[in-house]
């Protein structure tokens, strides 16, 4: 019986070793060196201080700043502890809200949101993008159109001309990967710290 539990142990013990921690720690030392940025969160400094990753979106709700997709990620009410309130873009509970498309509550919510973004920009459709949220809650990024979308609004609260805003978003437009992997994108903690530059220039 030993002959059959010795070796099975072993395996255990050497599978552990090189997949548990082995492994890993390559993986972590490879990225560190070839990619140092992207394997530390791609964090965002200001001044010093970081204020942000790439990879995570924030909530900005002022005029003056672009937004990003409607986030549905919640956390736990501070009031009672049984019940969640809505805390957009937290990183601490990614997650879609998982409503159908049958939903009154989400039909509401977007129609309401489509309502505003059309009061605010009545010339131009309104970008699915800016009304729908992505599975994870915590998407940085918009589709050029929903960047465009909002100059006038951005333009407008910053004294500032549209064609200056809106050659902001081409300069921070991204085309697909490769040529041919995902879609252009508009990082919206970039443009917006990008505007916050244009203030100070």
């Amino acid at each position: 019986m030993l002959k059959q539990i010795r070796p099975a142990i072993m395996l255990l013990v050497a599978m552990t070793v090189i997949t548990g921690l082995a492994y890993p720690l390559a993986m972590t030392g490879i990225a560190e060196t070839i990619f140092p940025h992207q394997a530390n969160g791609s964090l965002i400094e200001r001044d010093g201080k970081v204020i942000g990753s790439s990879l995570i979106g924030q909530n900005f709700a002022g005029e003056t700043y672009f937004h990003g997709r409607p986030s549905a990620t919640t956390d736990t009410d501070p009031a009672d502890a049984t019940k969640t309130i809505a805390a957009p873009y937290n990183a601490q509970n990614s997650g879609g809200s998982n409503a159908g498309p049958t939903s009154k509550a989400l039909m509401d919510r977007v129609k309401s949101d489509a309502d505003k973004l059309t009061a605010e920009n009545p010339s131009a459709p309104v970008p699915v993008d800016l009304v729908t949220t992505s599975a994870s809650g915590l998407d940085p990024d918009i589709t050029p159109a929903s960047a465009l979308f909002q100059v006038a609004r951005v333009a407008k609260a910053r004294h500032v001309p549209e064609d200056r805003v809106r050659q902001l978003v081409s300069e921070h437009t991204e085309g697909r990967l490769f040529g041919v992997i995902g879609e252009s994108h508009v990082n919206v903690l970039g443009l917006n710290l990008a505007l916050d530059a244009l203030g100070k220039s």
